[in-house]
């Protein structure tokens, strides 16, 4: 037999470049499919989650979202709780992941009166200990500005996730700010 004979003929640049075409085309519509299908339980969740957050942090018979016209970029909304004050959604400037969102409670006189982390990046066993009862109960009852130890405060910061801890000193005293603006 001839070598010509026993030899596979290679695929051409244009087959594989359909076969590729063919597997991305595919790929895409069962993520895009994916979201469809996921969007509206994940909306609910994180809805949810907002609720319970607020509950959490300054109970109300109803919150309803008002508009923010502070200088603020952190202050991501605010919602009035009823006649107990108001409740505002921040995310700091500082935080180690970048990604840390809080709620914060703001009683009718002003004072923190509580704050529930409703996302985190932050490292696991270090800065997620933000999300600690015993941590998030100093806040409780502080007005004006908000700051660790280390920087002149009163907080204890989280032992090596002294970033994080400003980060949360940093949003509640955003907070207490935007609630006193919108009085």
């Amino acid at each position: 037999m001839s070598e010509t004979a026993t030899k596979k003929k290679e695929p051409g640049m244009a087959t594989l470049v359909i076969v590729l075409f063919a597997i991305c085309a595919a790929t895409a519509l069962l993520l895009g499919l994916t979201n469809y299908v996921t969007a509206p339980f994940i909306a609910a969740n994180n809805e949810k989650t907002t609720q319970e957050a607020m509950a959490a942090v300054l109970p109300a018979d109803s919150y309803d979202e008002v508009e923010y016209t502070g200088g603020d970029a952190m202050v991501q909304a605010v919602y009035k709780a009823g006649d107990a004050g108001y409740v505002v959604e921040v995310k700091p400037a500082t935080s180690f992941s970048g990604n840390l969102t809080i709620m914060v409670g703001v009683d009718n006189t002003g004072a923190c009166s509580g704050i529930s982390i409703t996302s985190t990046g932050e490292t696991s066993g270090l800065g997620s200990n933000a999300s600690k009862p015993d941590f998030q109960a100093q806040f409780v009852g502080k007005t004006g500005e908000v700051k660790v130890t280390k920087d002149g405060g009163d907080i204890d910061a989280l032992t090596g996730a002294t970033i994080t801890s400003r980060g949360v000193c940093e949003a509640v005293t955003s907070a207490i700010a935007a609630a006193a603006s919108m009085g």
